[in-house]
């Protein structure tokens, strides 16, 4: 597995603006968290979501080219420690 963070650069308060994935050996999400600015955060797994939350059927392309295909997107590689903490506490709250 591999655990990525995606900080969404914009201003919608309605669109989440950290989006974590856990990903399979071949690139799709098993499990996804979407965090907006107030903390909150929905959920999806292939059983069910929560909120707009929702997994993407189509492998993720690597970090280096989901940052030059969009420059909203800032994506790096987190532990699986760090995915867990968010998954478990449904709450994530960072500066910027």
């Amino acid at each position: 597995m591999k655990y990525i963070r995606l900080k969404w650069n914009h201003t919608n308060p309605d669109e989440p603006v950290w989006i974590f994935s856990e990903l399979d050996a071949r690139g799709r999400e098993v499990r996804k968290i979407e965090c907006f600015r107030n903390g909150f955060c929905d959920i999806a797994t292939a059983q069910g979501s929560s909120g707009s939350a929702a997994l993407i059927s189509m492998p993720l392309p690597d970090l280096k080219a989901l940052a030059q295909r969009d420059p909203e997107f800032t994506p790096v590689e987190i532990t699986k420690e760090q995915f867990e903490d968010v998954w478990t506490h449904r709450r994530f709250a960072a500066e910027g």
